[in-house]
């Protein structure tokens, strides 16, 4: 209860901190932001306690509103390259954000938690207007940082990545640890900067080169803070595992050694956690295997792997390295379905009609022996046709994969699962490891086999131990609130399309099937995105809005997620008639934060990694063309995103011509005073590559072709002089 009084907290706070927020009273909040009649008391419990604590107010006319900005404000700052930035409460406020100018930032970095003192600066369109003045830093954000060595006017100093800290920090012995111009370094500041004085440090480590694949790696990883190495007391545990392991004296477990069963994964992978069989009963229904490595058996619950494995949260997955979850005498070796070789599994049973209704589901722990390995395009091989290299079962099996597949596939959308076409970028690299090109992703049809398949077996595990009435770890995805389908509303008008009020999943279904092979395509998917709030692990019976699924967890990748691992030992636990819970909701809450951080961190490591690569091969193209979709505007600039590379890049209003540009916040446009012309979301645009800066992640791009023909020079009116008469008619 005390996690979902939270929930709404969180949930309330969002909703009315958007700018685009209108008061409303407490049931209307209510209802936008769609709780449930039997939600409603938690609702009400955390309304009046954010009321009590005066993060929220009950103004004129009884609506909700937050309170007015006081002249002292203590908030997390964001700094900007150019050097002004923001402060942003920790107790949200009317102004929202506080504009802090360069002069008056008192040396603080992003992220460092600050107190400000804000300042009036007049009256514009009927509100104050406030810029901010940090009197003091709280708490320093962090005081490590990777960056470029580099040597200017006889002063060594190093140049932060990334865009947190921009300002170089001098430092002085580089000799202490060999380092030499442009290595990639590890900085520890000892004096933070001020107005007169830069920052100054003193180098913890060298990574190598930059530049080079291996230094850029080590810096991704200590920027990120990614776990490294595992200790001793990991990789003897799973040392023991390993050795010990006998699947011939299993006991207790389903023999199905003798099924034909493969694995799909891409052509790279090690890890192979997800099987699957397909059969018919006597009644002539499908009957789907889903079998998952039984990690469970060998991690135990708060043993030296277990407590590593939480902490870790995931594996995580960057360009040419994995940084396991588990050591890989495990994650690649016995918990590995690899072909040919018996091992532990839980196996998901769940029988279906010729409609694709599931009938039944019944679960096992059981021991197996993969038929084959298949990598997507082998998979796809098959169902073109293209099957001398394959056994005939196997043949057999991959068809009945793919029928059975698009059967529920076919349900699952009728009955509103959204599916957003965002594509992703496959790197392609030379010998020395440098990235060379990009293409597009492969998605063929076998992706999307597993994944219904997967989806389908951690459905019907949640099922399962909802219906046991534990508390487990969810995979939850709320419904998108009702300013979030408004703001989705008038961006889509901007390209030509729209939305009902109050929009379901139909809704948004036809939207996306309308945005199909339009130039808008992808623009139209982010703004999708961007309209739901991401999905998180937490024990709270929310469901998830996107695969339109009432209950669903993740039981599927135990080898590279814990909470996998997790639900392994309840699913465990009561296939051998234990019914008690293992964890409590509130551990299970503080876990579902912690792994839901290490799963973004993953992402935003590969996505860094991806772009420092791809800027790096794009240095070497300045002048080079690409084309792209306009993905943003803003006052400064608009931002489009590469197709083939997948990187976004900034095109600066000085760049779009001669003109004078406007931006409309209300219309999502830049417009030419002068000649009209609309820059529009989701337009496309061929473009030249002006410069990159690798360290501070910036493209700079310009039209490759003039958006607007240059005015020609204004014809003067030269105006006839005529000699004066003089007065007195001389």
């Amino acid at each position: 209860m005390a996690r979902m009084i939270d929930i709404f907290r969180d949930k309330i706070l969002k909703f009315i901190k958007r700018r685009d927020y209108e008061p409303m009273k407490p049931a209307q909040l209510a209802k936008a932001l769609g709780v449930e009649r039997e939600n409603y008391a938690d609702f009400k419990k955390a309304f009046d306690e954010m009321k009590k604590a005066g993060q929220v107010v009950i103004g004129t006319g009884n609506v909700v509103t937050l309170p007015a900005i006081s002249s002292k404000v203590i908030g997390r700052f964001r700094a900007n390259p150019k050097g002004f930035g923001f402060v942003m409460p920790l107790e949200p406020n009317t102004h929202g954000d506080l504009f802090i100018p360069p002069s008056d930032t008192a040396g603080a970095m992003t992220g460092d938690i600050v107190e400000a003192r804000a300042i009036k600066r007049g009256m514009r369109g009927g509100e104050m207007r406030y810029s901010g003045r940090i009197t003091n830093i709280l708490e320093r954000a962090q005081n490590r940082f990777v960056g470029t060595l580099l040597k200017g006017e006889g002063q060594w100093h190093v140049q932060p990545d990334g865009s947190a800290f921009t300002e170089p920090v001098t430092v002085d012995d580089v000799t202490a640890k060999n380092a030499r111009a442009k290595d990639k370094v590890v900085v520890e500041i000892l004096t933070y900067p001020t107005e007169k004085n830069s920052a100054h440090g003193v180098i913890l480590e060298v990574l190598g080169r930059a530049g080079q694949y291996d230094a850029e790696i080590a810096s991704i990883i200590e920027q990120f803070r990614l776990p490294r190495e595992f200790d001793e007391g990991c990789t003897g545990q799973a040392r023991s595992a390993a050795e010990g392991f006998e699947p011939d004296a299993a006991k207790d477990r389903e023999d199905i050694t003798g099924k034909v069963v493969v694995t799909i994964d891409p052509a790279d992978a090690k890890d192979f956690d997800d099987a699957i069989s397909i059969g018919k009963d006597s009644k002539g229904n499908w009957l789907l295997g889903v079998h998952i490595a039984d990690v469970s058996s060998f991690v135990t619950d708060d043993s030296a792997l277990d407590v590593e494995a939480a902490n870790r949260g995931n594996s995580a997955y960057l360009p040419g390295k994995t940084i396991p979850m588990l050591p890989e005498v495990l994650s690649n070796g016995i918990c590995s379905l690899q072909p040919g070789q018996k091992r532990f599994c839980k196996s998901a049973y769940i029988t279906y009609d010729d409609a694709g209704k599931v009938l039944s589901r019944r679960f096992a722990n059981s021991v197996m022996c993969s038929t084959a390995r298949l990598t997507y395009t082998d998979a796809d091989r098959i169902l073109k046709g293209h099957v001398k290299d394959f056994k005939p079962e196997v043949i057999a099996l991959v068809k009945n994969m793919e029928r059975l597949s698009r059967i529920i596939e076919k349900r699952r959308e009728q009955n509103g699962m959204l599916h957003l076409d965002l594509p992703e970028t496959e790197l392609i690299y030379d010998d020395a490891g440098q990235v060379v090109d990009a293409e597009p992703a492969d998605t063929s049809y076998p992706h999307t086999i597993i994944e219904m398949f997967m989806v389908e077996a951690n459905e019907a595990v949640a099922g399962l131990i909802d219906r046991l009435n534990i508390p487990f770890m969810r995979r939850i995805h709320p419904e998108p609130n009702e300013l979030g389908l408004k703001e989705l509303s008038r961006l889509i008008r901007t390209v030509g399309l729209s939305l009902p009020r109050n929009a379901g999943r139909k809704d948004i279904q036809d939207l996306l099937e309308a945005a199909k092979g339009k130039d808008s395509e992808y623009a139209v998917n982010m703004f999708v995105l961007r309209s739901f709030e991401k999905a998180e692990y937490s024990p709270m019976d929310i469901g998830h809005y996107a695969l339109a699924s009432r209950q669903y967890c993740h039981f599927t990748s135990p080898i590279r997620r814990y909470a996998d691992l997790l639900v392994h030992r309840i699913l465990d636990a009561h296939l051998h008639g234990k019914k008690e819970a293992i964890v409590s909701k509130g551990e299970l809450a503080e876990t579902g934060k912690h792994i839901t951080f290490t799963e973004q961190r993953a992402e935003d490591a590969e996505r860094e990694l991806k772009t420092v690569l791809i800027l790096q091969m794009l240095s070497k193209h300045i002048g080079d063309e690409m084309d792209t979709v306009v993905t943003g505007v803003a006052s400064f600039g608009v931002f489009l995103r590469c197709r083939k590379y997948g990187i976004e890049g900034l095109i600066p209003l000085e760049q779009l011509g001669p003109d004078e540009w406007k931006f409309n916040q209300k219309g999502y446009c830049i417009t030419g005073v002068g000649s009209g012309y609309c820059v529009h979301l989701g337009q496309k645009m061929r473009v030249s590559i002006v410069s990159v800066n690798v360290p501070a992640r910036q493209l700079n791009l310009a039209p490759a072709e003039a958006l607007i023909e240059r005015p020609s020079p204004r014809k003067t009116k030269v105006k006839k002089r005529y000699p004066r008469k003089h007065r007195g008619g001389r």
